[in-house]
């Protein structure tokens, strides 16, 4: 009666899964449709769960990601009270947020989506679709320890477990989206990590946090910073860990300082997201 359209919608909006049905009506996806409420991993996540469904056989094809919109005054008031949020001055905002640096405040909130088409290598060869990456492998833990105060020692089992699925060492991954939200206990927790799984080789892992050039995302940090790595393994650059001239000796990692560096020899690289409440995912790619 309408030519095969979907007609429009209206959702309300306390309605707990209601923005994956909206797609998946939108979409005609009739598979599985999945919300996951874990803090800043909530949409990496998600995207490791899809790649499983997919290994496994139960989709062919799956929409995962996440979205988020959350400017608003009681948010904002919120994350203010955690004292979470990065301090400036007028006309500093750009540069308020300092991943690893020895000044660094905290971290901007930041709105925007992102979502990964996820298929077997069957079924893209079937249609004739180009890959941008391969999901190899991923990871998650809990740290079980604290609510807000994350933990290396479960970090570390999330990026161990990703290389053990993805059946690399860490010598093989070139390149890692930090999580690096710029808060002091936050980011030295996070080097402490990589270098307890990197061990020597951390001096050869490049390291950035996007954060500085596009917020943090909360729910969807996961998604975009994961689009983020695939895009740095299929154009061979490394997006900068922008902002801070003084690196915290307690950060102590090889950040990609410049936009555009180029890596010819990039093969493999992670997404990490560590979130408040202690639900570690990381999702390693490949070329």
């Amino acid at each position: 009666s309408n030519n095969g359209r979907v007609p429009p919608l209206t959702i309300p909006a306390f309605m707990p899964n209601a923005p994956a049905s909206h797609v998946a009506m939108r979409q005609r996806a009739q598979g599985p449709v999945l919300s996951y409420s874990v803090a800043c991993a909530s949409s990496s996540l998600a995207i490791a769960e899809a790649a499983k469904a997919v290994r496994h056989g139960e989709v062919d094809v799956a929409i995962a990601g996440g979205s988020e919109s959350l400017i608003v005054p009681g948010v904002v008031l919120a994350w203010q009270a955690m004292q979470t949020l990065a301090h400036f001055q007028p006309g500093e905002a750009a540069t308020a947020v300092k991943p690893f640096a020895a000044d660094r405040s905290g971290f901007a909130l930041g709105e925007g989506a992102a979502f990964l088409i996820l298929e077997s290598e069957a079924h893209a060869h079937r249609r004739g679709a180009t890959p941008h990456a391969t999901l190899a492998g991923w990871g998650s833990s809990c740290d079980a320890t604290h609510l807000t105060k994350p933990d290396a020692d479960g970090q570390a089992r999330a990026l161990r477990a990703a290389l053990r699925q993805a059946g690399l060492s860490p010598r093989d991954v070139g390149y890692c989206n930090a999580h690096g939200t710029a808060t002091r206990i936050g980011d030295a927790v996070e080097r402490e990590a990589l270098a307890a799984v990197w061990g020597d080789a951390l001096d050869d892992l490049r390291v950035s946090s996007t954060k500085a050039l596009h917020g943090h995302l909360l729910g969807a940090a996961g998604a975009l910073e994961a689009v983020i790595t695939v895009m740095a393994l299929r154009e061979q650059q490394l997006p900068p860990n922008a902002n801070g001239d003084s690196i915290d000796p307690a950060c102590a990692l090889n950040l990609v300082r410049d936009a555009g560096t180029q890596a010819s020899a990039l093969r493999a690289a992670i997404s990490s997201s560590f979130a408040f409440g202690g639900t570690n995912s990381v999702l390693l790619f490949t070329r």
